[in-house]
């Protein structure tokens, strides 16, 4: 079929032409939005769960505002058993490793996957006295991508985890230690293959998504039910149905196995391939300098590299559903635990079963929390009315009840055109600021009082932006529906998310009308504030039909070869501190180190006292005293900007780590995917 002739094609060129300016946009956005989609488990509400920008698939910066690069594309790495990695993006390296889909098939029979890694290399060799290792990291989602993470987050990383002491400078190796930093995608995720898609192309998938924008998130009207409902058992069946069918003969079908526990077992995969790369490095150098300076008969630089079969221990960093595959794989394999963080701490046994308190019980004291700040700020806060925090809250519920009851009309501007402020635009808004505080308060305080004087621009505005064109490309037309040319990598990750948790937690799958509206009203008790929106986690899963095949047995625990180090909130929207306590009870001599402040994981607000302790315990292998709590270096509405420049100018190490957390601060977006 020749494009110019295909109707929806020349309805896209056409949006297109005025848009252009967005597309860049978007790149850039790419560039600049931080990966932190550990948010939260919150289920697939679609639209209002939906990224602000693409991941990066064809080329990315390794930091916020520099150059756009050279186009890399991961078909150019053909998958191998052994880690080959490739120069890729902007100082990084990239890798396909092949692994069996099915860890536990014994007839070599069946299918393969390519998992795609990304590397950023410490400052130092892998054959330097000070290497460190390789430290995995995963964002969250379920559905984040590791490999967008490291690339856009790699280098702040690194500054957390590294001495603070730069290598050209160290006298002594053994007290200083320099990592890599390693990012994947898990199965089904962004540019790890085979993938899936539940549309037939892009186009078809934001014709979806914004229906589901139109009809609303549940709560919103009194029919919203019926509709989230119906459009549920339509996605969900399609999808699980797509996602369950088998390879080819004898193939595997991906569904099976993209839940937690493989996964884990990928990762452990990743720790031994790298031993095995890393003595390959170390046979290299060990042979240049044996010919360079005559033979070293300790064969000191390959003896410090050799790879330990059977042996190699991990290095992690988790966030949110990160510490899901974390707690997973330390139960699996205990004693290949090198180092292991996990910030925003999720229940593993109420994620797997459902059984426990539900994760959205502090919800609430955050909000209390905004309406506190934007009273302590007196008139320097847009929504602030005389009479104290209980004014303040009292206003924004009238606001949000008067939006319930009849939405806003919004004009066309100069660049977008009429809309309509809503109810769930705005509970979109509120869950954002109770997420990430530090700028999600002064942007909800902003959007409520522009609300209150009759004009939903700004809502529409931001509803706006987050949309980005979706048109068949000229390969997808001629290649046809559900082709490879018709997927976007990266588009995918809401319902990559749902293909996760779902398989995972099998109980969700169960629900009926009625169990599921029982509940819903039981979310609605527990928190006002995300109460509905938490709901679309479970909801996410109705009519979902794909079992695993490798099931994660509970309670999730067990004693690792090192002590974990748990990181938390006092107030935390969906993984709160009760979360971090019952998992560190359920791994013996583990540590729990607390954060003052609210939002979801502790870059919601920075803390040079956490990111020292983590270093320490990345440096060191030591934890923090039992009942530490760190203060954070800013808070919502009121800032402290005196503490900031004290931190900037007190050392250059402090000044530099300091840096890392405002630039990862700085680059939260919304969270797309539940946890």
């Amino acid at each position: 079929m020749e494009s110019h002739k295909h109707p929806n094609f020349l309805r896209c060129q056409i949006q297109n032409g005025d848009s252009a300016w967005r597309s860049g946009r978007s790149r850039r956005n790419a560039v600049n939005g931080c990966v932190l989609a550990i948010t939260a488990i919150a289920a697939l509400s679609w639209w209002f769960l939906s990224p602000t920008a693409p991941v990066p698939t064809q080329g990315t910066n390794s930091s916020p505002a520099t150059k756009l690069l050279e186009p890399f594309s991961w078909g150019q790495i053909t998958p191998s058993q052994s880690l080959e990695y490739h120069d890729c993006f902007d100082g990084f390296q990239c890798a396909r490793l092949d692994v069996p889909m099915d860890w536990h098939r014994s007839d070599s029979l069946g299918t393969r996957m390519a998992v795609a890694i990304t590397r950023l290399p410490a400052k130092v060799p892998v054959t330097d006295p000070q290497y460190g290792g390789a430290i995995i990291i995963n964002p969250g989602g379920p559905g984040g991508s590791g490999v967008t993470k490291a690339l856009l987050s790699g280098r702040n990383l690194q500054t957390v985890v590294d001495s603070a002491a730069s290598p050209a400078e160290t006298t002594d190796g053994s007290r200083h230690r320099y990592f890599d930093i390693i990012g994947f995608d898990p199965r089904g995720v962004n540019n790890t293959t085979p993938g899936f898609s539940c549309f037939p192309n892009l186009f078809a998938q934001k014709n979806w998504e914004l229906q589901a924008e139109a009809d609303g998130m549940l709560g919103s009207s009194a029919n919203s039910f019926m509709r989230n409902w119906k459009r549920a058992i339509a996605l969900n069946t399609g999808c699980s149905k797509a996602i369950s069918t088998p390879s080819g003969d004898g193939g595997d079908a991906l569904g099976e196995h993209t839940n937690t526990p493989p996964v884990a077992r990928d990762m452990l995969e990743i720790v031994e391939r790298h031993g095995e790369w890393r003595e390959k490095q170390g046979m290299e150098a060990q042979r240049r300098h044996d010919q360079s300076r005559g033979h070293d008969p300790e064969q000191s630089i390959f003896t410090r590299t050799k790879w330990k079969h059977g042996q190699e221990k991990l290095l992690y960093w988790g966030r949110s559903y990160g510490t899901v595959l974390g707690t997973t794989f330390a139960a699996l394999f205990p004693d290949r635990v090198e180092r292991m963080l996990l910030d925003g701490v999720v229940d593993a046994d109420k994620y797997y079963t459902g059984a426990g308190p539900e994760p959205i019980v502090d919800s609430d004291a955050i909000f209390d929390k905004f309406s506190s700040y934007c009273d302590e700020v007196g008139e320097e806060c847009p929504l602030y009315t005389p009479g104290g925090p209980a004014a303040i809250k009292q206003t924004y519920k009238e606001l949000e009840d008067s939006l319930l009851n009849s939405s806003m009309s919004v004009l066309p501007s100069e660049t977008r055109g009429p809309g309509v402020a809503t109810w769930t635009d705005l509970k979109v808004v509120l869950r954002i600021a109770v997420y990430q505080p530090l700028a999600g308060f002064s942007f909800l305080a902003d959007i409520a009082s522009n609300l209150l004087t009759g004009d939903g621009s700004k809502l529409v505005d931001f509803k706006h932006g987050r949309r980005s064109p979706a048109c068949p490309s000229d390969e997808c037309l001629a290649a046809g529906p559900w082709s490879s040319p018709c997927q976007v990598a990266g588009q995918n990750e809401l319902y990559s998310s749902s293909a996760i948790l779902c398989t995972d937690a099998e109980y969700m799958q169960e629900a009926d009308e009625e169990g599921f509206k029982r509940t819903w009203r039981s979310l609605q008790e527990v928190s006002s504030t995300v109460g509905d929106y938490w709901a679309h986690v479970r909801l996410a899963c109705v009519a979902w039909s794909v079992r695993p095949k490798w099931k994660m047995p509970v309670p999730v625990t067990g004693n690792t070869s090192h002590p974990l180090l748990f990181v938390n909130n006092l107030l935390d929207p969906v993984t709160p501190l009760q979360s971090a306590k019952h998992m560190s009870r359920a791994f013996p001599g583990s540590g729990l180190l607390q954060q003052d402040s609210e939002g979801h994981c502790t870059l919601a607000a920075p803390s040079l006292c956490v990111s020292k302790a983590i270093r320490k315990y990345f440096q060191t292998g030591e934890l923090p005293a039992a009942g530490t709590v760190c203060d954070a270096d800013l808070k919502p509405l009121l800032g402290n900007p005196s503490k900031v420049e004290e931190h900037l100018t007190r050392s250059p190490e402090d000044g530099a780590l300091y840096k890392a957390l405002l630039e990862e601060a700085q680059r939260l977006r919304l969270p797309e995917t539940p946890l």
